[in-house]
């Protein structure tokens, strides 16, 4: 089995080392992206399962990123929690409307952050499990 690609996206050098520290404890591969646009240029060469995407980034915020990821058939299907300081109510909900997957507020909680990446990996999984059981399915039939 492969390991599964996580791509951290934020312009705050420490908050990237914090987050790679957490995830040493992560059996993964890891990618970093410095604004919104080089995190949609990363998504398309390291194609992450999980992406920690900060809201307020140059270029492109992470609500802008989130919505151009979930908007395409390609990427649609690749998990995103955001991380971020705004934690008022309609931050939660911009980021839904944006398609994030899940939200977490900063300072991140290192145990929280652990389990809800290993329950975004696992869902992950599953979906890319049932994909292939569709098209074996499918495949049969025809």
């Amino acid at each position: 089995m492969t390991l599964p690609k996580i791509l951290i996206a934020d312009d705050n050098q420490a908050n990237v080392e914090l987050m790679e520290a957490y995830l040493g404890e992560v059996d993964c591969d890891i990618a970093i992206a410095v604004d919104g646009q080089d995190t949609l240029d990363k998504i398309e060469q390291f194609q992450p399962d999980l992406i920690l995407l900060d809201v307020m980034m140059p270029k492109l915020s992470g609500f802008e990123v989130c919505s151009q990821v979930k908007g395409k058939p390609e990427t649609k299907n690749i998990m995103i929690l955001m991380v971020t300081a705004l934690n008022e109510l309609g931050d939660i909900e911009r980021a839904l409307h944006a398609g994030t997957d899940d939200f977490l507020s900063k300072p991140v909680n290192k145990l929280e952050l652990l389990k809800r990446i290993d329950n975004m990996l696992k869902l992950r999984h599953i979906e890319d499990e049932v994909e292939r059981l569709r098209q074996y399915i499918q495949k049969m039939e025809s």
